[in-house]
């Protein structure tokens, strides 16, 4: 079974959004088992569009169109595919109530152009699922088939998870299940990660169970997927439990999270395990870890907050700087003092005097056992530096709550 992407939408085309609808329905695709060889952008253009759908069909037994759902003159989507199947449009009116109960919900009334919407090509019928205004829809042309579904990526998701992915397996007449799962790592290049696991990779090469594979993902780590195929549920989750302990094995205290965990999830979650509050002290990171924190702990019942301000702040009045990690504990400390926390953590880069190679930062955890400290050095501009403390420095904060 062969599924490919088009993503409808000039603004793809000149860079306005970055199509990361694609990349997703691509990463779906592969996780229940269907082949995906060709993704397309197309600009707002009947012929084109056409020709994509066209061309696509010829090579693939179904297509996932993305993008042109909406209200306005520039979504033709659903013109162009009842173009392409050879048929006319027809006026839902179960879809029109659907529409003016979204718009009641929100205390708005419903635009005229609105109606637009509910036009579903003859033959087709509309996707049960819509979180939105945008009907999404299933295009059967001969003995092959066109999806469509909104650009916005939330209504897309839930489009893919409850109707389209289904409906692709039972086209494919696989009926094994698949099931993957994410282990996320910190510290590691993706090199690092790939020599490690070499030779593993050989060894289930020979037993086809399972599958592993890579993804760098900038500050969110590197991510290794595990993907195993069984003839039941029972099956698949017994073979890929098996394939993840010996992954852990090989990576150790590297994993810090699976599937949807960040590292700051792990690390609250550590925390009040152990009863504990943390504080920051943002000389280098200038609020960044702060926001991180406060998106899941908006309370600030275990992050207690973080003090942007400048290292001198924390030196008395004419008293010489000393060297980067006594300072970076200090700040650790102030952070819990002032802040009220039994932990207090910070990161900070040397001075130019200090001479040390480009991108050093010093990181400090105060409150523990004992003060601990490490140096890592980062990659990057600033920003990205900025960025890579933060989870550096979460990482440490998770690896000594371990210990």
């Amino acid at each position: 079974m062969r599924c490919e992407v088009v993503a409808i939408g000039t603004e793809l085309l000149l860079g306005i959004i970055i199509d990361r609808n694609s990349a997703w329905i691509g990463e779906q695709l592969a996780l229940v088992g269907i082949d995906s060889h060709f993704q397309t952008k197309v600009g707002d253009n009947f012929e084109r569009i056409a020709a994509s759908l066209r061309l696509a069909l010829e090579r693939s037994d179904a297509v996932i169109c993305c993008g042109g759902l909406g209200p306005t003159q520039d979504d033709i989507t659903r013109d162009v595919i009842a173009h392409v199947m050879g048929v006319g449009l027809e006026r839902d009116m179960a879809i029109v109530e659907r529409i003016r109960q979204v718009f009641e919900r929100r205390g708005r009334t419903m635009s005229e152009n609105n109606l637009r919407q509910a036009d579903i090509p003859v033959g087709a019928r509309a996707i049960a699922e819509m979180p939105g205004t945008a009907a999404g829809l299933v295009c059967p042309v001969g003995d092959k088939v066109i999806y469509a579904v909104p650009g916005v990526p939330r209504e897309m998701m839930e489009m893919m998870t409850g109707t389209i992915l289904p409906d692709l397996r039972h086209r494919s007449g696989d009926t094994a299940v698949i099931r993957s799962r994410v282990l996320r790592t910190w510290g590691l290049s993706e090199s690092g990660v790939a020599e490690i696991l070499a030779p593993r990779l050989d060894e289930l090469d020979r037993l086809r169970t399972s599958t592993i594979a890579f993804q760098a993902s900038g500050i969110e780590g590197i991510k290794v997927r595990i993907t195993t195929k069984g003839d039941d549920e029972a099956t698949a989750r017994r073979v890929l439990a098996a394939e993840e302990v010996v992954v852990r094995q090989l990576l150790g205290d590297a994993i810090f999270g699976v599937d949807g965990e960040t590292m700051e999830t792990v690390v609250l979650g550590a925390l009040k395990a152990r009863g504990l509050t943390v504080a920051a002290t943002e000389t280098l990171t200038g609020g960044i870890l702060a926001s991180r924190m406060t998106a899941l702990d908006g309370g600030l019942a275990t992050f207690r907050g973080s003090l942007v301000q400048s290292p001198d702040a924390l030196l008395a009045p004419g008293a010489a700087r000393p060297a980067t990690p006594a300072l970076a504990a200090r700040a650790a400390a102030h952070a819990a003092e002032v802040l009220g926390a039994q932990v207090g953590i910070a990161a900070m880069l040397p001075s130019d005097a200090e001479g040390e190679p480009i991108g050093s930062v010093h990181l400090a955890i105060h409150g523990l056992a004992s003060t601990i400290g490490e140096r890592v050095i980062l990659p990057g501009d600033r920003t990205r530096l900025r960025e890579y403390a933060v989870i550096s420095l979460l990482n440490l904060l998770r690896k000594s709550l371990a210990t």
